[in-house]
């Protein structure tokens, strides 16, 4: 089963806007009102058994069931006759806005924080709809149920195969935009390292460098846009707030950040088809970039936006059947891909010069050629040595290990006794 997610710009009219707008505050106010009563079970069990809380408390039967998801959802039918602007809304789409509350709630059990929050007004920005009897999309429009036919750009049409499962609306500074999750029966086996081996290193003085040599400059997608956005956030401090001119002026700052997010976003997937392009196997370190971000450098390497490279880099990977591999990121800056010593460098030398083998090359570059070296390690651990790669060398000349380790060689000693090449 093969799932895929398309974005779209779409363009409701001004009736159509209004109505999407009533919706998400709709959804809003049943987002919070489920999560009020969970939050009032939660603290009529708080009070100790031997004694009652002196400012208040909440008074809930002892046998009421917890409000799960089953019994929110079941409950929405009771409160349409109560509250009739619920039945504007798709009652799909009101189902799936409890389920986000459970959602986010299973995951504050699992991680132990993360409580949700109360959505305040204008926060709510997508609904789901979960499901479509027949294929939505007729041309250049998508019907979607209580709104009609919304014109839709569809630049990239829907596979031959796949079909359309749901479609989430999202609301931005720059518009309206339909995520269409399409699926199909197409089998896809799992990628298996196999071809030309790169190792990956990325940083901030250059985004990313390869094993191969290859280096992609530095960007700052923020530091370029910032003059425009210091302008942008200096008129909305002059606004007054709640007025409709501090609305207008908090529409451009917010268009601002969408422009950066989508120059940022852009950018890594032409440079992950880049990549795909050069090997047909990489290997990218399973460093936690949220750790850098607290850093000194916290700012551009929030900017740089390396942990959603990764993920686009995966996904881009398994489109085009490259194997995209993590390895062990400790030391691999201080350590030489050529004779494997350890070789301390500061953060300000850019330079690698071993000591012990007199390798000289890039210090980004370097470590790339590290992390390709434990890739090979890994690989073979696996017991997929002899299997996909054992004839590579011979094949397509892809073991890079060997260009870079017979740099550092003197003729005299490639095929010595102690040469393992």
């Amino acid at each position: 089963m093969l799932t895929l997610n398309y974005t779209y710009r779409i363009y409701p009219d001004q009736k159509q806007v209004e109505l999407l707008n009533e919706w998400l505050e709709t959804c809003r106010s049943v987002y919070n009102y489920a999560l009020r009563e969970l939050k009032d079970w939660m603290a009529s069990r708080k009070c100790p058994i031997d004694r009652c809380s002196l400012d208040s408390e909440y008074i809930i039967s002892a046998n009421y069931p917890f409000p799960g998801y089953q019994q929110q959802q079941n409950n929405l039918p009771k409160a349409k006759k109560e509250f009739p602007r619920l039945a504007s809304v798709p009652s799909h789409v009101l189902q799936t806005t409890i389920r986000r509350l459970h959602n986010g709630w299973d995951f504050f059990q699992k991680r132990g924080y993360g409580f949700p929050r109360f959505k305040k007004y204008g926060q709510m920005k997508s609904m789901l709809f979960p499901q479509f009897r027949v294929n939505p999309i007729t041309g250049w429009q998508i019907k979607l149920p209580k709104l009609g036919k919304v014109e839709i750009n569809l630049y990239r049409p829907i596979p031959d195969g796949f079909v359309v499962k749901q479609v989430r609306i999202l609301k931005k500074a720059m518009g309206w935009f339909a995520v269409i999750t399409i699926q199909s029966d197409i089998y896809m086996p799992e990628t298996l390292p196999h071809g030309h081996f790169i190792g990956v290193d990325v940083g901030l003085d250059k985004y990313l460098a390869t094993s191969d040599g290859f280096i992609e400059p530095g960007r700052k997608f923020f530091q370029t846009e910032h003059s425009r956005l210091k302008v942008l956030q200096r008129r909305l401090s002059k606004k007054k707030n709640g007025s409709a001119n501090y609305e207008k002026a908090r529409i451009k700052v917010e268009k601002q950040h969408n422009h950066i997010a989508f120059k940022r976003k852009d950018y890594q997937f032409k440079l992950a088809h880049k990549l795909c392009d050069m090997a047909e196997t990489i290997f990218v370190e399973d460093i936690d970039f949220r750790t850098m971000a607290k850093g000194f450098l916290g700012k551009y390497t929030v900017d740089a936006a390396f942990g959603q490279f990764r993920s686009i880099l995966f996904y881009v990977g398994k489109q085009r059947r490259v194997y995209v591999g993590q390895v062990d990121h400790k030391g691999t800056s201080q350590t030489c891909p050529n004779c494997r010593s350890l070789v301390k460098k500061e953060l300000s030398n850019r330079w690698h010069s071993c000591p012990e083998c007199k390798y000289e090359v890039d210090r980004d570059v370097a470590s790339a050629q590290e992390i390709c070296n434990r890739g090979y390690e890994q690989v073979s651990t696996q017991g997929l040595w002899e299997q996909e790669i054992g004839c590579q060398v011979e094949l397509s000349g892809a073991l890079c290990l060997d260009k870079w380790r017979r740099a550092a060689m003197s003729n005299s000693d490639v095929g010595s006794p102690g040469c393992n090449l």
